[in-house]
């Protein structure tokens, strides 16, 4: 049987004109706009920083990629959308990122999947392949650095909002564990945003509940951002899984202040029980949602697992709707003076839903890909794509200022900004980057260009 290559394709033609395609295009690259995130790392310092955080054990002489090469070429890979190390077998021999990666001899591949993968793996135990490892301390005081410096001038005021979300595993993975809630077996991990900066992203187990290791990282936070802005007012915000004695006593012992959901009870049900008739009143007019808000002074009782040490100020929202009462609770230690009730709840705690969207752009640059079979490797992963949202963050923040994208999510960004058709051409002196003429968005491309120049 005879074999053949095929080396054309024809299609039906259009008009009068045929067509024919062929693989002869020359080096061609769909990330033509991926310089503009490498100026912004030019910007922040980010890459070169995190890899400070690392250790390496490999023997100076028979190194051939650098740990700051083979981190640029994780993180910018989940930026343009290549989740996967089997994707870097093919992308360590493109130009683009060579180039992005800082690779001196363009003509020299990148390292492979099996390198990048035991740049993961590492465990901090000495080891006669994985001899990477990271410092967490180090990852996690610079996440906090990044956002201190994007500010010129220390905020009056800022706010510090956590959650959490569900990872789910599909495999026999370190720490695994049903979580009834989600109905899964997942991790856990928690996130500290301040608007749209990313401060803290810890994997945990999901055998424990939301609140779980959140004092301690909510203290080296404050701690870091205190260093730098002396006078700074905190305020910590979330849902009822953070609502726990200890974290608000730390709280109100250092000057930090809080708004949490509270979950409700029967009890706090009665305290509002004349509210809740006249909301039910109004809805009953009206068929119209109807809200009343109300305040008061409330403790938990003691029970042998504890409970409230002191009194604390609650505002409810009695809220009647479709037929049927919908009350909602928040507690703080904010003033009445400060935040009356109704604008602390709808003006205060209901933006922490923002946050929200700061986590599903977590999933567009595959934080949820906790595959490796340890915690730490997955801890790895996290901060990868952490470091990749901090990167586009600051595109977005810095190079997007002005512009339709100026509050778009990542994956619109990577889609119109980032995902451009270019031609690469590397001569002696040169790398030419010929982009495709008809890119819709160009004013916008030089805008951004210029922006991150300034």
């Amino acid at each position: 049987m005879t074999e053949c290559n095929q080396s054309s394709f024809g299609f039906e033609g259009v008009g009068n004109r045929g067509i024919e395609a062929r693989f002869d295009g020359g080096t061609i690259s769909s990330d033509g706009g991926a310089f503009l995130l490498r100026q912004t790392d030019r910007v922040v310092n980010l890459i070169p920083r995190l890899a400070q955080s690392f250790l390496d054990g490999r023997d100076p002489a028979l190194v051939k990629h650098s740990i700051a090469e083979m981190l640029s070429q994780r993180i910018y890979g989940l930026a343009l959308g290549y989740e996967d190390l089997n994707d870097h077998e093919q992308l360590r021999r493109d130009p683009v990122f060579g180039i992005l990666a800082g690779k001196a001899d363009l003509d020299e591949p990148l390292a492979g999947k099996s390198t990048l993968n035991r740049l993961e793996l590492g465990t901090g135990v000495n080891d006669r392949y994985k001899k990477i490892t990271f410092w967490k301390e180090g990852v996690d005081e610079l996440m906090v650095n990044v956002f201190v410096e994007s500010h010129q001038t220390a905020p009056a005021e800022i706010v510090l909002d956590m959650d959490t979300t569900d990872l789910p595993l599909h495999g026999k993975q370190e720490g695994r564990f049903f979580h009834g809630y989600y109905d899964n077996y997942c991790y856990l991990p928690l996130y500290v945003f301040c608007g749209d900066h990313l401060l803290c992203s810890r994997m945990r187990e999901a055998s424990h509940d939301a609140a779980f290791g959140c004092l301690e990282e909510i203290e080296r936070i404050v701690k870091q951002i205190r260093a730098a802005w002396p006078a700074v007012r905190i305020v910590l915000r979330g849902d009822s899984g953070f609502c726990r004695n200890q974290l608000m006593s730390w709280c109100e012992n250092n000057g930090v202040d809080f708004v949490f959901g509270l979950a409700r009870n029967q009890r706090l049900r009665k305290i509002i029980g004349q509210q809740m008739h006249e909301a039910t009143e109004q809805w009953k007019k009206s068929s119209v949602p109807a809200r009343v808000f109300t305040e008061f002074e409330y403790s938990t009782k003691k029970t042998k697992k504890g409970g409230w040490d002191r009194e604390r100020r609650v505002v409810a929202k009695a809220e009647h709707i479709d037929g049927k009462e919908n009350p909602r609770f928040v507690v703080t230690s904010l003033t009445a003076e400060r935040w009356p009730g109704r604008a602390l709840y709808v003006e205060l705690y209901c933006e922490r839903g923002d946050m929200e969207n700061r986590i599903k752009e977590q999933f567009s640059l595959f934080a949820d890909r906790v595959s490796a079979e340890t915690m730490r490797a997955n801890q790895m992963r996290m901060y990868l794509s952490a470091a990749a949202y901090i990167l586009v963050s600051a595109l977005r923040r810095v190079g997007l200022k002005g512009t339709e994208l100026a509050e778009a999510q990542v994956s619109t960004i990577r889609t119109k900004l980032l995902k451009i058709g270019a031609q690469i051409r590397v001569t002696v002196r040169k790398v030419w980057v010929s982009m495709a003429s008809s890119y819709p968005w160009q004013d916008m491309y030089q805008q951004v260009w210029s922006n991150l120049r300034c």
